[in-house]
């Protein structure tokens, strides 16, 4: 017997896996790698584990209650589901999770740099760098916490050894900032190569923070 599905789970179910599709097919996660969710009801809609995304469909997409439980055995989350529940519960002002292996962000998280302000573009994460939590192993409460800590005051963070997490209003938002953050990390890399970069100060980046509250493609915006 097929269960009837709340009003909305369906379209929500479709736009986390068609999310998920343009992060792989854009480079942004290749293979298997890389997951997506959005807040639903008490918890979220996840991408499954394990599974390449253009052999699921909407259906494959695994709902996780907001205490962790999964009522559809049959379903396996994503073994990051820890992480994106970690999110949703210290910033209840964001519905959506993206995360990647992308290059450049991967590559500094490799060598645990954070992306400070050596363009004025990193503000559009809400903030004057982009953070790298520590290491803990994927799937766990530790990494969970780290996430926790480096998106409470930030819409994107770098996670040591391993790759990139943005959060948004909507799955759009979420999706086009881990692409923002792909490129200013190729950037910050590529100006490394080069020498000692110059940061922008505190002064400026809050005078820009400031800016980037009504700037035209405010992440914040619903």
């Amino acid at each position: 017997m097929t269960i009837a599905k709340p009003p909305g789970e369906k379209s929500l179910r479709k736009a986390v896996l068609e999310t998920a599709l343009t992060m792989s097919r854009s480079g942004l996660s290749p293979g298997r790698s890389g997951n997506v969710s959005c807040r639903f009801e008490d918890g979220m809609l996840i991408t499954p584990s394990g599974k390449r995304y253009e052999d699921i469909g909407p259906d494959d997409i695994v709902f996780v209650a907001g205490d962790g439980k999964v009522h559809d055995r049959r379903q396996t989350p994503s073994s990051e589901w820890h992480f994106h529940i970690a999110a949703y519960r210290v910033r209840p002002d964001r519905s959506a999770v993206v995360h990647t292996h992308s290059m450049h962000a991967t590559v500094l998280a490799c060598a645990h740099k954070p992306i400070p302000a050596f363009h004025y573009m990193i503000g559009v994460a809400g903030g004057k760098d982009i953070p790298c939590v520590p290491y803990a192993t994927f799937g766990t409460d530790d990494l969970a916490q780290h996430v926790a800590t480096g998106l409470s005051k930030r819409d994107a963070c770098l996670m040591a050894n391993h790759g990139l997490i943005a959060i948004g209003g909507t799955l759009a938002h979420a999706l086009e900032l881990a692409a923002e953050i792909e490129i200013l990390a190729e950037q910050y890399y590529k100006v490394l190569t080069l020498g000692k970069p110059h940061i922008l100060d505190d002064r400026e980046m809050s005078r820009l923070l400031v800016k980037f509250k009504t700037y035209g493609r405010n992440m914040d915006t619903n």
